[in-house]
């Protein structure tokens, strides 16, 4: 008998998909192409779009355009680019228990696919495969971490999704789907994910190869490759992790996004700081200092002076100094300008982090900080602990998702376009085929 997952994955229709799964995934799509619009426009993505092409060009698998790049390539090469594109501003939809995201590699692997492919596919069918490549890579990422000693990037567990979804969107049968998923998890990257917050650059969360990894396994399967079974998958140790496949959806309970374009970890801090100084009136002159406690991880993302945005995207002291001097993070405080600013410094070299044993305890499935304020007269305000907006209990509202989008995109894509992706994407499961195309086609065209 095959294992569950694979059975899963064949079988699969929209029919059984419940309404807030749907729900997230629209959610999902609406948020992660804002990102990739933003993203479009930073270094990183124009890195990746430049490489493409020059190791991943046409093949007879068919054509695929990269992320808000135009430019077609081969489906591996699209997903690569578009990964590392979504995953260059860290704003991006997020599991919490995995310590990581999943759509930034899932949707430009799917997306590439889907425009490489010559099947009819609708909004209902492509629900099936972000449905299948979300769960399975939920579920291997919690395996993952509860079976491996190091803390392993999202590309290590979401190349096992996409692997899964993409054998899936092949028509695979579920011995190929099993053994897609095998060679994704195999040659998906084992990248240690506190190499990069220690030292912050363009690797990130390694979904820029993750997604690539997945979308060649799927390939590879159907051509008679076979994989070492997949270990998150198929072993004893996780398999409690699966018992319930089908009955609970993780996409919805563990699925989370973000207000800020920062790493999480920082999220409470920055939230505690803009309602202190609204809640006490005060001017950012009136800050001596700033001090946070929080869990082990997230001591070691200090960022007091960061000088790129990868280094900023890793970051607690500056973006919770940028919000105290300014009273916002969003894409202006990216900029080199920002950076540079002489009272966000201030602020930010203020700041001490306190790796707080209790904050490490119970930052499991939620990541807490408390903050206290030291200001000039000699006061000390102190907020009470606080975990961070867009968890299932605390969610953004489809109006804040639909704010974080415009805000994101509309400098970059213009209002019409951003518009018109919103409204497609917002609705994609219920799209002809004819619309689907023009939706991706909205997502990949050049900016």
């Amino acid at each position: 008998m095959p294992p569950k997952f694979c059975e899963f994955a064949a079988t699969l229709r929209y029919d059984a998909l419940p309404q807030d799964v749907l729900w997230t995934l629209r959610r999902s799509f609406t948020d992660t192409m804002g990102v990739a619009a933003v993203g479009s426009t930073t270094p990183m993505s124009e890195i990746a779009r430049r490489v493409a092409p020059m190791i991943f060009g046409g093949g007879t698998t068919g054509s695929a355009s990269m992320l808000m790049g135009g430019r077609g390539v081969s489906p591996v090469g699209a997903a690569m680019a578009g990964a590392f594109t979504i995953d260059s501003i860290d704003a991006h939809d997020g599991v919490t228990p995995c310590k990581g995201h999943a759509g930034s590699a899932i949707f430009p692997a799917l997306i590439a696919m889907v425009q490489a492919s010559n099947q009819d596919i609708d909004g209902k069918r492509f629900a099936e495969l972000l449905a299948v490549a979300y769960e399975v890579s939920y579920r291997a990422g919690l395996v993952q971490h509860a079976t491996c000693a190091d803390y392993h990037t999202s590309g290590a567990w979401t190349a096992v999704g996409v692997a899964a979804a993409g054998a899936c969107l092949l028509g695979g049968t579920s011995e190929q789907i099993r053994q897609a998923a095998g060679i994704g998890e195999y040659h998906g990257p084992r990248s240690q994910m506190m190499r990069c917050i220690d030292h912050p650059s363009m690797v990130r969360d390694g979904v820029g190869w993750g997604a690539p990894s997945g979308v060649t396994a799927a390939y590879l399967a159907m051509e008679g490759f076979t994989g070492a079974p997949a270990l998150t998958c198929e072993g004893k140790e996780g398999a409690e992790f699966w018992a319930d496949l089908g009955q609970a959806w993780r996409t919805v309970d563990s699925t989370h996004y973000k207000a800020y374009p920062c790493c999480r970890w920082a999220h409470p801090s920055v939230d505690a700081v803009h309602d202190m100084m609204r809640d006490n009136d005060l001017h950012h002159s009136q800050i001596a200092s700033v001090e946070i406690k929080t869990f082990h991880y997230a001591t070691r993302l200090a960022g007091h002076a960061p000088q790129t945005q990868d280094e900023f995207a890793y970051a607690i002291a500056f973006p919770v100094a940028a919000m105290i001097v300014r009273g916002q993070v969003g894409v202006s405080e990216l900029t080199d300008e920002a950076l540079q600013d002489a009272d966000i410094l201030r602020v930010s070299r203020a700041t001490v982090l306190i790796d707080d044993d209790e904050m490490t305890r119970i930052s499991t499935d939620k990541r807490w900080a408390q903050v206290s304020l030291i200001l000039t007269d000699g006061r000390r305000i102190e907020d009470a602990p606080r975990s961070a907006r867009g968890d299932v209990d605390m969610p953004l509202s489809d109006q804040q998702i639909s704010d974080k989008f415009h805000m994101l995109a509309e400098p970059v894509l213009g209002q019409a376009r951003a518009s018109e992706i919103e409204n497609l994407s917002g609705r994609f499961d219920s799209l002809s085929v004819s619309e689907l195309r023009q939706l991706m086609k909205l997502c990949t065209d050049a900016v």
